[in-house]
């Protein structure tokens, strides 16, 4: 009698050994699985967590797609809704009939982002996480998908401080675009135009910023070996330099409203620009667009 309680004894035991051993193997399951999962997927920034969101497409806006442009890599201006999501600069690959913009980043503040919103993010897979990959010197790059310039496109970011996804609209401008970037070229030319060498005048008008500055039009036109260049006058002394491109230009007056001389690449199409202005606490650089207006060209006296 007592060696069967013994062993209906040890039975029983060795079941609850048996049954706790399986309860701890599954219920470190998921804890071996989220330690191996990247983020978390219930991180989803809320609207009150982020900075002023601003709307990146402008009036007029239409969507531009790779079919419009030739194969090769550019660089190209990139708008967000966020002052908190900037990259140091950006370029468009085209190729195969799509798109990729190139973000080179010096800031590591965000590890991933994702084609998509931020809800989508949290419920997709590590594998669909676009991540930081090696660039030029210290800088990191975001290849993100493109599907049309000049269109508000939603992605999301995952900041490595806070730990939580972010939803971003990016917007990357046609107009930042060189001329040789597309197929058929936005721009009229001199070379259109059958301009000869000579000083001309040009309608001109300025689009961005505050919408309080303004330049005089017409402009100075002046044409050379086939190249364009006009005279800028602003409506204020405190413009320091202006960029063109990546070129630098700097003021060709001493006194007066800032005046400067700068390349045409084309007419009758936005030619972004932007302009430091100095009128603020600190220096602030601008983006502007001009348009010259071919109709208006006349020769000057």
């Amino acid at each position: 009698m007592y060696q069967r309680i013994s062993a209906l004894f040890l039975a029983a035991l060795f079941a609850v050994c048996l049954f706790a051993g399986c309860g701890a193997e599954a219920a470190s399951a998921p804890e071996t699985a989220a330690s191996s999962a990247g983020p978390a997927t219930d991180q989803v920034a809320a609207a009150s967590e982020m900075t002023t969101v601003e709307d990146v497409v402008e009036e007029g806006m239409e969507p531009v797609y790779a079919d419009a442009l030739r194969e090769g890599v550019y660089p190209v201006e990139m708008k967000s809704s966020s002052s908190m999501f900037k990259a140091d600069h950006v370029e468009l690959k085209v190729e195969g009939g799509r798109m990729q913009a190139l973000l080179y980043m010096t800031s590591q503040s965000y590890l991933y982002m994702f084609a998509g919103t931020a809800a989508e993010a949290a419920a997709a897979a590590e594998a669909d996480y676009i991540p930081l990959t090696p660039g030029d010197g210290d800088m990191e790059v975001f290849a993100l998908p493109v599907e049309a310039l000049d269109a508000g496109l939603s992605f999301a970011a995952f900041s490595k401080k806070k730990e939580k996804w972010y939803d971003r609209t990016l917007l990357f401008r046609v107009d930042s675009l060189p001329a040789e970037a597309f197929l058929d070229s936005p721009f009229t030319t001199v070379s259109d135009l059958s301009l000869e060498d000579g000083t001309y005048t040009v309608e001109v008008t300025l689009s961005g910023g505050s919408g309080k500055a303004s330049v005089e039009s017409p402009a100075v036109l002046t044409v050379r070996d086939g190249e364009a260049t006009a005279a800028i006058v602003w409506s204020s002394s405190n413009y320091d330099f202006m960029l063109v491109g990546d070129e630098k230009y700097l003021p060709v007056n001493e006194t007066g409203n800032s005046a400067f001389e700068i390349p045409v690449a084309g007419f009758d199409s936005p030619l972004p620009v932007q302009a430091d202005t100095t009128a603020m606490s600190q220096p602030y650089l601008i983006d502007y667009t001009l348009l010259f207006d071919s109709a208006t060209i006349e020769k000057a006296p």
